[in-house]
């Protein structure tokens, strides 16, 4: 009888994942991960303790099967009325049925007005700063890393937005953004460590905050009109809360489709079904 769950041990998460799926012979979306012990880490990745993770095989959701089935029997009486009707109407009844369909599922020309999710103070709010303990830190954190990089940052009442330049801000930067993502979690540590009143740091590279997050809402866009047109629901890869937070505020508004996360981080992802 083939396994329905293994657990094993890795450097990291992903590592332990990896090994899994190779034992189970199964993908990434046909699984359910549970992490049960996360990797102790040090100075960016270097870990002292494995990660385990438990892997288990999804089991088919009976709303799922049960949905699937209603729309199939929902179809047949429709398509057989079509039949029976007298020729010179059929074509007719046709035509409407097309034009009909064709409306109801295609996406509206009137764009929705979607706000940044992450909503920058105005520059003329801004001051530019010289020295900073955020600064501080990130040159230091950033000449350990052997990288050469320019940081600037600017400060408002209640943000700090820190921007990092130069040959090396690919590797800033990281797959998707997690490098980056990390480089600002350490940098919000240390700016609110001892602050009474919280500081939102902003930390980014090459403007790749906004390029992403334009890529990410046309996504959203792009597979809005594929459920709306297919009436099956699209499951995104896993994505970190900020960009599953792009996706929710794109779609709010969406005459036709509705979002949900479901998953377990580092796996949570974005669903998108039809409302």
């Amino acid at each position: 009888m083939a396994m329905d769950y293994s657990e094993k041990w890795g450097t990291d998460v992903d590592t332990a994942v990896q090994l899994a799926l190779a034992d189970l012979k199964l993908t990434i979306d046909e699984v359910d991960v549970t992490v049960l012990e996360e990797p102790s880490r040090g100075f960016f990745g270097i870990g002292s303790k494995l990660a385990l993770v438990r892997v288990e095989k999804k089991k088919t959701p009976e709303v799922v099967v049960s949905e699937i089935k209603e729309e199939k029997v929902a179809e047949k009486p429709e398509k057989a009325q079509t039949e029976k009707a007298v020729a010179p109407k059929k074509e007719k009844n046709n035509r409407d049925k097309k034009n009909k369909k064709h409306a109801n599922t295609e996406t509206p020309k009137e764009k929705v007005e979607v706000k940044p999710v992450i909503e920058r103070v105005a520059e003329e709010n801004l001051v530019a700063l010289e020295n900073h303990i955020a600064i501080d830190f990130l040159k230091e954190v950033t000449a350990d890393m052997g990288l050469e990089l320019e940081i600037t940052a600017k400060a408002g009442e209640e943000s700090l937005y820190i921007n990092i330049q130069g040959k090396d801000s690919g590797t800033i930067i990281g797959k998707r953004g997690q490098t980056l993502d990390a480089i600002q979690y350490l940098t919000s540590l240390v700016v609110n460590k001892e602050n009474e009143q919280y500081t939102r740091v902003v930390v980014d590279a090459e403007n790749y905050r906004a390029k992403r997050e334009k890529t990410l809402e046309a996504l959203a866009q792009r597979l809005a009109s594929k459920v709306a047109k297919t009436k099956r629901s699209v499951k995104l890869e896993p994505m970190n809360p900020y960009e599953r937070k792009v996706i929710h505020a794109t779609l709010q508004n969406h005459p036709q489709v509705v979002t949900r996360s479901e998953g377990q981080d580092p796996y949570r992802r974005v669903v998108i079904e039809l409302k």
